[in-house]
């Protein structure tokens, strides 16, 4: 058993929005680097997209999967349960091996499950070590496959989840530069009326499961206010008048 004192060391690993070749070296070298890989899972046990670009660099018996209430929002006490009950196991983990790897999607310091992981194994095991490698994250992805740029020159660039309302999004697109939506399928008609409002919907994009068998990518102008996969994201690029560094 290691010397939890001196030797714990939790990393969260950014592993991408889905496509296996979008985990960086550091972040390949640092699962395999780990004694055990977590891996979170919904309590309905299905596997997971950190969960499959993961197994893509190590093997499956290195793997933990841990219970997170990922997809809850309404129960505050069962999510909280579930936070704490998965803090406890990684815990365990960390007392048996020394160095435990987190795989998230995306970037672990980016509206991550990662982030409330960490706060709760600092109450567990206060001497842990934690550091984090950066992943790329959906935006990102989305913009590389669409074509949509983020930001130019002074651009400011505003990333909201709409799970905090479309209120937050419209405020975001009344203003001057790109906005991205995250996590806003179940909302996806709220979107789109906000797009349509703000006059930002023609130069919208949205895609989902980037890189993964069923990606789909689209203008925004075709959204019908049919619900879309929770995990969409939406670029809404900055107003722009065609001129080369217009806005330097």
């Amino acid at each position: 058993m290691p010397d939890v004192m001196s030797s714990s060391r939790l990393v969260g690993v950014g592993v991408g929005p889905g496509d296996p070749e979008l985990v960086t070296v550091k972040g390949v070298n640092a699962l395999r680097a780990a004694d055990v890989v977590v891996v979170p899972v919904m309590d309905t046990g299905e596997q997971g997209r950190a969960e499959a670009t993961v197994l893509h660099y190590v093997p499956q018996e290195k793997v933990v999967r841990v219970v997170f209430a990922l997809n809850e929002r309404s129960d505050h006490a069962r999510r909280e349960a579930a936070w704490d009950a998965a803090g406890e196991r990684v815990a365990q983990l960390l007392r048996t091996h020394g160095s435990v790897a987190f795989a998230t999607i995306g970037d672990p310091n980016v509206y991550s499950t990662f982030t409330y992981l960490a706060h709760t194994i600092g109450g567990l095991v206060p001497d842990v070590v934690v550091e984090t490698v950066p992943g790329i994250t959906a935006m990102q992805d989305l913009a590389a496959r669409s074509g949509a740029v983020l930001t130019e020159g002074t651009e400011p660039l505003t990333l909201v989840p709409v799970t905090a309302g479309s209120a937050v999004l419209k405020d975001a697109l009344n203003g001057p530069g790109t906005v991205v939506a995250y996590k806003f399928g179940r909302q996806a008609g709220e979107v789109a009326e906000a797009l349509r409002e703000t006059g930002r919907i023609e130069d919208a994009v949205w895609g989902s499961a980037l890189g993964l068998d069923g990606e789909s990518i689209q203008s925004a102008a075709e959204l019908d206010g049919a619900p879309l996969p929770y995990l969409s994201t939406l670029i809404a690029p900055a107003r722009r008048d065609g001129t080369r560094g217009g806005k330097l």
